[in-house]
Protein backbone atom coordinates (compact mmCIF):
# COMPACT_ATOMS: atom_id res chain seq x y z
CA UNK A 1 0.00 0.00 0.00
CA UNK A 2 1.17 3.45 -0.78
CA UNK A 3 2.08 5.61 2.23
CA UNK A 4 0.23 8.53 2.29
CA UNK A 5 2.44 11.72 2.62
CA UNK A 6 0.61 14.16 5.78
CA UNK A 7 3.83 16.20 5.11
CA UNK A 8 3.06 17.90 2.03
CA UNK A 9 -0.51 19.49 1.11
CA UNK A 10 -2.86 17.42 -0.92
CA UNK A 11 -5.56 18.86 -3.60
CA UNK A 12 -8.18 16.49 -2.93
CA UNK A 13 -7.69 17.43 0.80
CA UNK A 14 -7.74 21.08 0.22
CA UNK A 15 -10.60 20.63 -1.65
CA UNK A 16 -11.97 18.38 1.73
CA UNK A 17 -11.11 21.16 3.77
CA UNK A 18 -13.03 23.51 1.82
CA UNK A 19 -16.09 21.54 1.49
CA UNK A 20 -16.19 21.25 5.31
CA UNK A 21 -14.89 17.93 5.39
CA UNK A 22 -12.55 16.17 8.00
CA UNK A 23 -10.66 14.02 5.87
CA UNK A 24 -7.66 16.15 5.80
CA UNK A 25 -3.93 17.57 7.84
CA UNK A 26 -2.97 20.60 9.47
CA UNK A 27 -0.92 20.90 6.31
CA UNK A 28 -3.67 20.82 4.43
CA UNK A 29 -5.44 23.83 6.22
CA UNK A 30 -2.43 25.89 6.59
CA UNK A 31 -2.27 25.49 2.30
CA UNK A 32 -6.29 25.75 2.64
CA UNK A 33 -6.02 29.17 4.63
CA UNK A 34 -3.19 30.72 2.67
CA UNK A 35 -4.94 30.26 0.12
CA UNK A 36 -8.29 31.71 0.98
CA UNK A 37 -6.11 34.41 2.42
CA UNK A 38 -5.54 35.75 -1.34
CA UNK A 39 -8.91 34.58 -2.72
CA UNK A 40 -11.69 34.07 -0.12
CA UNK A 41 -13.98 32.79 -2.83
CA UNK A 42 -12.27 29.21 -3.57
CA UNK A 43 -15.33 28.06 -0.69
CA UNK A 44 -17.72 29.51 -2.60
CA UNK A 45 -16.26 27.89 -6.03
CA UNK A 46 -15.46 24.44 -4.19
CA UNK A 47 -19.57 24.26 -2.39
CA UNK A 48 -20.97 25.62 -5.92
CA UNK A 49 -19.17 22.88 -7.95
CA UNK A 50 -20.35 20.11 -5.24
CA UNK A 51 -24.06 21.65 -5.44
CA UNK A 52 -24.30 21.90 -9.25
CA UNK A 53 -22.53 17.98 -9.33
CA UNK A 54 -25.73 17.33 -7.19
CA UNK A 55 -28.33 19.04 -9.29
CA UNK A 56 -26.80 17.22 -12.49
CA UNK A 57 -27.13 13.93 -10.77
CA UNK A 58 -30.88 14.41 -9.92
CA UNK A 59 -31.55 15.78 -13.31
CA UNK A 60 -29.65 12.77 -14.51
CA UNK A 61 -31.75 10.24 -12.83
CA UNK A 62 -35.35 11.92 -12.70
CA UNK A 63 -35.18 13.35 -16.58
CA UNK A 64 -33.15 11.61 -18.26
CA UNK A 65 -33.80 7.80 -16.76
CA UNK A 66 -30.29 7.38 -16.16
CA UNK A 67 -28.98 4.46 -13.32
CA UNK A 68 -25.57 4.17 -14.12
CA UNK A 69 -22.75 6.32 -13.33
CA UNK A 70 -19.12 6.26 -13.88
CA UNK A 71 -16.97 8.99 -11.67
CA UNK A 72 -13.85 9.22 -12.78
CA UNK A 73 -11.38 11.52 -10.60
CA UNK A 74 -13.91 10.80 -7.17
CA UNK A 75 -11.74 12.58 -4.88
CA UNK A 76 -12.41 12.53 -1.18
CA UNK A 77 -15.71 11.22 0.00
CA UNK A 78 -18.05 14.34 1.38
CA UNK A 79 -21.59 15.09 1.48
CA UNK A 80 -23.86 14.31 -1.42
CA UNK A 81 -21.82 12.28 -3.23
CA UNK A 82 -22.54 10.52 -6.80
CA UNK A 83 -24.18 7.24 -5.57
CA UNK A 84 -26.27 9.11 -2.29
CA UNK A 85 -27.49 11.75 -4.73
CA UNK A 86 -28.42 9.28 -7.12
CA UNK A 87 -29.95 6.33 -5.20
CA UNK A 88 -31.68 8.55 -2.97
CA UNK A 89 -34.17 9.18 -5.98
CA UNK A 90 -33.35 5.90 -7.72
CA UNK A 91 -31.63 3.20 -4.98
CA UNK A 92 -30.99 0.59 -8.04
CA UNK A 93 -28.53 3.06 -9.54
CA UNK A 94 -25.03 1.84 -9.97
CA UNK A 95 -21.93 3.72 -9.62
CA UNK A 96 -18.10 3.36 -10.06
CA UNK A 97 -16.01 5.56 -8.85
CA UNK A 98 -12.55 5.58 -10.18
CA UNK A 99 -9.32 7.75 -8.74
CA UNK A 100 -5.52 6.65 -7.96
CA UNK A 101 -4.65 9.04 -4.83
CA UNK A 102 -4.24 6.30 -2.11
CA UNK A 103 -5.72 8.83 0.56
CA UNK A 104 -9.05 8.85 -1.79
CA UNK A 105 -8.92 5.14 -1.88
CA UNK A 106 -8.69 4.47 1.71
CA UNK A 107 -11.62 6.58 2.54
CA UNK A 108 -13.63 5.87 -0.55
CA UNK A 109 -13.49 1.85 -0.08
CA UNK A 110 -14.81 2.87 3.93
CA UNK A 111 -17.85 5.21 3.31
CA UNK A 112 -19.02 4.97 -0.93
CA UNK A 113 -21.24 2.25 0.77
CA UNK A 114 -24.26 1.25 -1.92
CA UNK A 115 -28.12 0.65 -1.10
CA UNK A 116 -28.48 -2.69 -0.98
CA UNK A 117 -30.84 -2.43 -4.43
CA UNK A 118 -27.43 -1.14 -5.93
CA UNK A 119 -23.82 -1.28 -6.52
CA UNK A 120 -20.56 1.36 -5.70
CA UNK A 121 -17.76 -0.05 -6.60
CA UNK A 122 -14.15 2.13 -6.54
CA UNK A 123 -11.36 1.46 -9.61
CA UNK A 124 -7.83 2.54 -8.44
CA UNK A 125 -7.34 3.65 -11.83
CA UNK A 126 -5.61 7.14 -13.21
CA UNK A 127 -7.27 8.97 -16.00
CA UNK A 128 -4.74 8.68 -18.20
CA UNK A 129 -5.37 4.98 -18.83
CA UNK A 130 -9.75 5.75 -20.69
CA UNK A 131 -9.45 1.42 -21.85
CA UNK A 132 -8.47 0.42 -18.47
CA UNK A 133 -11.29 2.51 -16.53
CA UNK A 134 -14.12 1.12 -18.91
CA UNK A 135 -12.84 -2.14 -18.94
CA UNK A 136 -12.80 -2.44 -15.54
CA UNK A 137 -16.07 -0.47 -14.88
CA UNK A 138 -17.67 -2.89 -17.43
CA UNK A 139 -17.73 -5.14 -14.37
CA UNK A 140 -20.02 -3.50 -12.93
CA UNK A 141 -21.75 -1.17 -15.28
CA UNK A 142 -23.41 -3.32 -18.47
CA UNK A 143 -21.78 -0.31 -21.05
CA UNK A 144 -24.26 -1.45 -23.55
CA UNK A 145 -26.82 0.65 -21.49
CA UNK A 146 -26.80 4.23 -20.94
CA UNK A 147 -24.28 5.99 -18.80
CA UNK A 148 -23.30 9.49 -17.35
CA UNK A 149 -19.66 9.92 -17.45
CA UNK A 150 -18.70 12.29 -14.28
CA UNK A 151 -15.20 14.09 -14.99
CA UNK A 152 -16.38 16.87 -11.73
CA UNK A 153 -12.76 19.35 -11.31
CA UNK A 154 -10.22 16.80 -12.94
CA UNK A 155 -9.35 17.83 -16.41
CA UNK A 156 -8.08 20.93 -15.02
CA UNK A 157 -4.65 18.57 -13.63
CA UNK A 158 -4.21 17.69 -17.49
CA UNK A 159 -2.09 20.14 -18.10
CA UNK A 160 -2.26 19.51 -22.00
CA UNK A 161 -5.62 20.45 -23.39
CA UNK A 162 -5.46 18.30 -26.62
CA UNK A 163 -5.02 15.70 -24.19
CA UNK A 164 -7.59 16.35 -21.59
CA UNK A 165 -10.02 16.54 -25.48
CA UNK A 166 -8.69 13.06 -25.94
CA UNK A 167 -9.04 11.55 -22.74
CA UNK A 168 -12.80 12.44 -22.62
CA UNK A 169 -13.42 11.58 -26.48
CA UNK A 170 -12.14 7.88 -25.57
CA UNK A 171 -13.87 7.37 -22.61
CA UNK A 172 -17.50 8.46 -24.29
CA UNK A 173 -16.32 5.89 -27.11
CA UNK A 174 -16.93 3.30 -24.79
CA UNK A 175 -20.19 4.13 -23.65
CA UNK A 176 -23.46 3.96 -25.64
CA UNK A 177 -25.69 6.17 -27.38
CA UNK A 178 -28.21 7.55 -24.68
CA UNK A 179 -25.10 7.99 -22.20
CA UNK A 180 -24.16 11.70 -20.73
CA UNK A 181 -21.00 13.34 -20.18
CA UNK A 182 -21.23 15.69 -16.86
CA UNK A 183 -17.94 17.98 -16.43
CA UNK A 184 -17.34 21.39 -14.52
CA UNK A 185 -13.91 23.07 -14.31
CA UNK A 186 -12.21 26.01 -13.31
CA UNK A 187 -12.67 28.64 -16.05
CA UNK A 188 -10.95 31.97 -16.99
CA UNK A 189 -12.93 35.02 -17.82
CA UNK A 190 -15.33 35.16 -14.80
CA UNK A 191 -13.16 35.73 -11.97
CA UNK A 192 -9.44 37.64 -12.54
CA UNK A 193 -8.58 37.52 -8.30
CA UNK A 194 -9.20 33.43 -8.70
CA UNK A 195 -7.56 33.57 -12.00
CA UNK A 196 -4.82 35.15 -10.42
CA UNK A 197 -4.42 33.13 -6.97
CA UNK A 198 -4.76 30.04 -8.86
CA UNK A 199 -1.89 30.96 -10.53
CA UNK A 200 0.07 31.92 -8.08
CA UNK A 201 -0.53 28.41 -6.85
CA UNK A 202 0.38 26.60 -9.55
CA UNK A 203 4.15 28.27 -9.11
CA UNK A 204 4.49 27.01 -5.62
CA UNK A 205 5.49 23.76 -7.24
CA UNK A 206 2.09 21.81 -5.77
CA UNK A 207 0.35 20.19 -8.25
CA UNK A 208 -1.01 22.05 -10.27
CA UNK A 209 -4.64 22.92 -11.78
CA UNK A 210 -5.21 24.72 -14.77
CA UNK A 211 -7.85 27.15 -15.57
CA UNK A 212 -9.48 27.22 -19.07
CA UNK A 213 -11.56 29.42 -20.89
CA UNK A 214 -15.03 28.74 -21.27
CA UNK A 215 -14.85 28.07 -25.04
CA UNK A 216 -12.34 24.83 -24.19
CA UNK A 217 -14.38 23.86 -21.60
CA UNK A 218 -17.68 23.80 -24.10
CA UNK A 219 -15.46 22.11 -26.48
CA UNK A 220 -14.96 18.87 -24.26
CA UNK A 221 -19.22 18.16 -25.58
CA UNK A 222 -18.30 18.24 -29.09
CA UNK A 223 -20.30 15.75 -30.83
CA UNK A 224 -22.94 15.65 -28.04
CA UNK A 225 -26.21 17.37 -27.69
CA UNK A 226 -25.82 19.85 -24.99
CA UNK A 227 -28.66 19.77 -21.87
CA UNK A 228 -30.55 23.68 -21.79
CA UNK A 229 -28.92 25.61 -20.54
CA UNK A 230 -25.17 24.84 -22.05
CA UNK A 231 -22.54 25.27 -20.45
CA UNK A 232 -22.53 28.12 -18.35
CA UNK A 233 -21.06 29.36 -14.69
CA UNK A 234 -22.13 26.74 -12.39
CA UNK A 235 -24.37 28.27 -10.10
CA UNK A 236 -26.41 29.04 -13.27
CA UNK A 237 -26.99 25.20 -14.35
CA UNK A 238 -30.89 24.87 -13.29
CA UNK A 239 -30.81 26.82 -10.30
CA UNK A 240 -32.80 25.78 -7.30
CA UNK A 241 -36.11 27.65 -7.73
CA UNK A 242 -36.24 30.72 -5.38
CA UNK A 243 -32.49 31.17 -5.31
CA UNK A 244 -30.54 34.00 -6.75
CA UNK A 245 -27.37 32.81 -8.32
CA UNK A 246 -23.84 34.65 -9.48
CA UNK A 247 -21.68 33.39 -11.70
CA UNK A 248 -18.21 32.67 -10.77
CA UNK A 249 -15.13 31.26 -12.56
CA UNK A 250 -16.56 27.66 -12.32
CA UNK A 251 -18.22 26.50 -15.30
CA UNK A 252 -19.92 23.01 -16.52
CA UNK A 253 -22.99 21.34 -18.35
CA UNK A 254 -24.22 17.97 -19.75
CA UNK A 255 -24.09 16.54 -22.89
CA UNK A 256 -26.29 13.96 -24.47
CA UNK A 257 -24.37 10.72 -26.84
CA UNK A 258 -26.63 10.73 -29.74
Amino acid sequence: MTEIDTSVPHSARIWNYWLGGKDNYPVDEAAGDAYTAVFPGIVTIARSSRAFLGRSIRYLVQEAGVRQFLDVGTGLPTVDNTHEVAQRIAPESRIVYVDNDPLVLTHARALLTSTPEGVTAYEDLSLYEPERILEQASRTLDLSRPTALILSGILGHVADYDLARDLVARLLAGLPSGSHLCVNDGSRGTDPDYEHAQDSYNETGAVPYFLRPVEQITAFFEGLELVDPGVVSVPLWRPDPGTTPEPIGQHGGVGRKP
